[in-house]
This record gives C-alpha cells, sequence and structure tokens, in this order.
C-alpha cells in the first residue's frame, strides 16, 4: 500500500540519542509529496521489517500491527506504515526503494554497513534517547559500527549451541560430547546404529557462513583477527578446523548421505525434526521445531579441538534510519517506544529469540518461563558476531556460500578454498 508523507519541520530532538535494531519491520513504497492528507503536524512513518514468523497465524506483522496500534494511540500526530517481506526479499526490497529515491524512514534487515558507507543513516545517537542507547548489550552497539560511529541497531539476536538428540544418544549408550574427538567417536556410534545423519553440517549456499564461522572459532579462529581487525580467513588455526572436519568427520561418512555442500541449514533443522540427525549446530527456533515434533533433545556448548569452545557464534538483526525523509525526531520517538522493556520481552519471546537489551535479558535470565533460552542467554556475553560493520562483509559472505563446501568434500583442499576466500576478503576489503 502507498503511503502519503508530510513535510515538517520540528524543533531538534533531543541531546543524545541512538538508533535502534529490530528484526521484522516493513515499509511501504513511497508516494512522495507533502501534506497530501491530515492536518501540518501530521506524519507518516513508513517501516520494512523482515517476517520471523513460520505461517500467517504467527507473522511478524501481526506483532508490528499491535505495537503500532499502542504507539499511534498515545502520538495522535504520528502513523507507522509496516510492511513486511519474508527475510528472502527483505533485503533486496529495501535495496530497490532505495536505489529509486523512495528510501523507508526505517529498515530492519541483515546488514547496514553499505547504506552507512554511503552516508545514507542516521547516527544511533541522532535517534535515541541516552537512557534507550545505554541499555544495549555491548557486543552489539559495538557491531553496529562503522569506523566508530554506530549505525546498525540490534533488534534481536541468537546465539548457537550443539543440539543432540537424546533419545539416539541414549540408545547408542553415549553422552554429549565436549571435544572433537568425542563429537567424532559419538557420530562413530550413532552411525553403526543407523542414524542417518550423526552430525549434520550444512554447509549448502543458505547459511553456510553460519555453520563455518562456529567451527572457526571451535577451532580457536575466525574470520577475522581480533587484535589487527584484519580478515584471517586462511589462518593456520582455520586451516587445521577444516582439514579436521573434512578427515575425521565427512571424510569417515560422519555427516549423512546429503553432501555438505548441498545441505541447507533448513534441511538439516527438519531432519533433526524429523528424528533423522544425532547433532547439529542450532539456534532457539530449532526448541520449538523439535519440541513440536516431539524430539527429546539437548543442548550443549559448541565442542572445540581441547574442551567447549569459548567463543560462541552471536548473530544480530539490524534497524537503522534513512535519512532522506528527515524525520528524525519521530523515528526517534517510535524506536525509544520499540525498545522499551516490555516491547523487545513480547517479540523476543514470541519468537524464541534473545533481547538486545540489558533489560530485558536481566529479565528473562530470572523468568521461569524463559528458562528454555536460559542456556543460550548465557553464551551471550561469550558470542562473536559476523564482521557486520565492514562493507567488505557481503561479498565475504555471499564468497563463502558459495565455495565453503569444496573445502570438504573429497577431492577439496581446505588450504586452497581458504585462500581463494582471503583473496575475495582482501579485495572487497581494498575496494572499501
Amino acid at each position: 500500500m502507498g503511503v502519503g508523507r508530510f513535510c515538517v519541520q520540528r524543533r531538534s530532538r533531543r541531546h543524545g540519542a541512538a538508533i535502534a535494531a529490530v528484526s521484522a519491520l516493513g515499509l511501504t513504497v513511497a508516494l512522495g509529496g507533502c501534506g497530501l492528507t491530515g492536518g501540518s503536524d501530521e506524519v507518516t512513518l513508513r517501516l520494512v521489517a523482515a517476517d520471523y514468523g513460520d505461517s500467517a497465524g504467527n507473522s511478524s506483522q501481526k506483532y508490528w500491527d499491535k505495537l503500532v496500534k499502542a504507539y499511534e494511540a498515545e502520538h495522535p500526530d504520528v502513523s507507522v506504515d509496516v510492511t513486511v517481506y519474508s527475510w528472502n526479499d527483505v533485503d533486496a526490497e529495501v535495496k530497490k526503494m532505495v536505489d529509486a529515491g523512495n528510501a523507508p524512514d526505517m529498515a530492519q534487515i541483515g546488514a547496514y554497513a553499505d547504506y552507512a558507507a554511503k552516508d545514507q543513516l542516521y547516527q544511533a545517537d541522532e535517534l535515541l534517547s541516552i537512557p534507550v542507547q545505554a541499555d544495549f548489550v555491548a557486543q552489539f552497539a559495538d557491531a553496529g559500527q562503522v569506523k566508530g560511529v554506530q549505525y546498525g541497531i540490534p533488534f534481536a539476536s541468537s546465539t548457537r549451541l550443539l543440539f543432540y538428540n537424546k533419545s539416539l544418544f541414549e540408545k547408542a549408550g553415549i553422552s554429549a560430547p565436549t571435544t572433537w574427538k568425542e563429537l567424532a567417536a559419538d557420530a562413530q556410534a550413532l552411525k553403526a546404529d543407523g542414524v542417518k545423519y550423526p552430525y549434520a553440517l550444512p554447509l549448502g549456499p543458505e547459511e553456510a557462513q553460519a555453520e563455518t564461522m562456529q567451527w572457526l572459532l571451535s577451532g580457536g579462529g575466525g574470520y577475522t583477527d581480533t587484535n589487527l581487525g584484519t580478515y584471517s580467513i586462511d589462518s593456520a588455526e582455520n586451516v587445521a578446523t577444516f582439514n579436521w572436519l573434512k578427515n575425521d568427520l565427512v571424510g569417515k561418512g560422519l555427516t549423512g548421505p546429503v553432501a555438505p555442500a548441498e545441505l541447507n541449514r533448513a534441511d538439516a533443522f527438519s531432519a533433526f525434526a524429523a528424528g533423522d540427525v544425532g547433532m547439529l549446530n542450532g539456534h532457539p527456533s530449532l526448541m520449538q521445531m523439535a519440541g513440536k515434533k516431539g524430539v527429546k533433545y539437548g543442548m550443549v556448548p559448541m565442542p572445540g579441538a581441547e574442551g567447549p569452545s569459548k567463543v560462541s557464534m552471536g548473530v544480530a538483526d539490524w534497524m537503522m534510519a534513512f535519512k532522506e525523509n528527515g524525520h528524525a525526531e519521530q523515528v526517534g520517538e517510535f524506536l525509544d517506544f520499540v525498545y522499551s522493556e516490555q516491547n523487545v520481552l513480547d517479540f523476543s519471546r514470541q519468537y524464541d529469540l534473545l533481547p538486545v537489551t540489558n533489560s530485558a535479558s536481566r529479565v528473562m535470565t530470572a523468568a521461569k518461563q524463559d528458562a528454555d533460552l536460559k542456556p543460550f542467554l548465557e553464551e551471550l556475553p561469550l558470542s562473536e558476531l559476523y564482521p557486520v560493520g565492514r562493507t567488505s562483509w557481503a561479498a565475504v559472505s555471499a564468497d563463502v556460500k558459495q565455495r565453503i563446501g569444496k573445502a570438504v568434500s573429497s577431492g577439496g583442499s581446505p588450504s586452497a578454498v581458504l585462500g581463494q576466500l582471503q583473496s575475495t576478503a582482501t579485495r572487497a576489503e581494498s575496494a572499501e
């Protein structure tokens, strides 16, 4: 649906403000123009968001409609129009709007750095009140920065744990692994018992960058060198990790009938919910999927080379506000409302996600109703996020999705594939 816009000049908002990141907003294409309807003080804000629901019944559109209704009741001079797209489409839809000169006021999508680099976004402190800015979990606020300035506002987050099928483990007489050696031994026992996927290794193009990062971190490496601030994809630690995966897991037939390069996360999750997977890395939404199918599961930190991984992978989705329409004051006031403790809790609980604010995290950590999320909340302070503040990350992530599965194939070379990815990262960095 189209939305009329109003040109309004208001007094400067307030000292100190910051943008917030949410994960499921939707915006419609602007019609442009001023004063199309209503009085001169009325403003219509457009928001585009991603859908976290898995059906029409729990679409994020319902969440936003309820929140907007409550906000508009308190702010009769502001209307908020929200359009929700699937995660498959939302990034591209926002790009179309921006390229056409019809940027939404706010967008909740997967990455913000490209827009920040083009000076299209408000800084967080131009929008949010100081208490809201201060409430963000530190590593998420830091990850929203480009060259020391925060443009990306975290909205929802998750961490990863190793899920295992308790029934299959009991039948095989094994316990949850804490090291790679134990994980391989468990996988061997599960294979001997006829389990279809002893360990599901989704390195297909859907979300290979996530599975890859979790394994790199568990091997003491990662996409970047945290001390130097540079990409280190072909480091000795990373090569050793993928050599182990290729030789000790994939090469021994412990990852199931579908080649890792062809196995996507969604299919791996579905297989786990069907009782066909012994172990896999998962985020909180897998709990609901498995529970609905009656799968008894356990969750433990990702095993590492010598013991449980010291660092978990964290993921955040981002909110951003475009400067094109000039509604900083109204956008900031709306985002302050979005990031209130109760609204953050409502969204997190509805979609089994982790809150990005300290206040909501404290509530969920103590609340009995959130006990199933507590293991993920405990991993949150130990988590490391994708290098989303780099405009190069989009190109690197896309290349990982296309190449990394080959590193563990029978004729693949981990060192060669990781070297190619490092070259992509180096070229992308030099183009920034």
